[in-house]
């Protein structure tokens, strides 16, 4: 294994780190990392993995909005809740460092529904955002843990 390949697949270990724990882009580091390792080991196979890896990740990616969207909507949590939620956990972001994100989320998005439709409604609808939000993770580390085990076939291959 080359010091290339020990550096993309360290790059591909936080990638998927920071997917789970979204402090980092997880699945932009890494396409990132594929790529540097196809312009550094060049030739057809290396290219073909980048395309295949690259196609994971786009589909990863619009699935990854699209289906927990729909459970969503099918819930009937409105947008403007998760957008208050998203803003919530920006500001929970930086507020308590790592899980604040995952708290301000949680916390946003109980707020605007115990607004929207009272204290006793507010969890269920809580719980189906979250529920939505741990899809969305799950399918961007299935997503990028393929695009991972195409990087690994072609190193073999190459």
């Amino acid at each position: 294994m080359s010091l290339t390949e020990v550096v993309v697949a360290l790059a591909i270990a936080v990638g998927l780190a920071g997917i789970l724990v979204p402090v980092l882009p997880g699945s932009m580091l890494v396409l990132a990392a594929i790529l540097w390792w196809a312009v550094q080991a060049g030739g057809g196979v290396a290219w073909a993995v980048f395309v295949v890896a690259s196609a994971f990740l786009v589909v990863g990616t619009v699935v990854k909005y699209a289906v927990p969207n729909r459970r969503l909507t099918d819930a009937g949590i409105p947008s403007s809740t998760q957008w208050l939620g998203a803003a919530a956990g920006i500001v929970g972001f930086f507020v308590v460092p790592v899980v604040g994100v995952f708290l301000g989320f949680m916390v946003g998005v109980y707020l605007a529904e115990r607004h929207r439709v009272g204290a006793r409604a507010a969890w269920p609808s809580t719980k189906a955002a979250l529920g939505a939000v741990g899809l969305s993770i799950l399918i961007e580390l299935a997503a990028a843990l393929l695009a991972t085990a195409t990087w690994v076939v072609g190193v073999v291959a190459a």
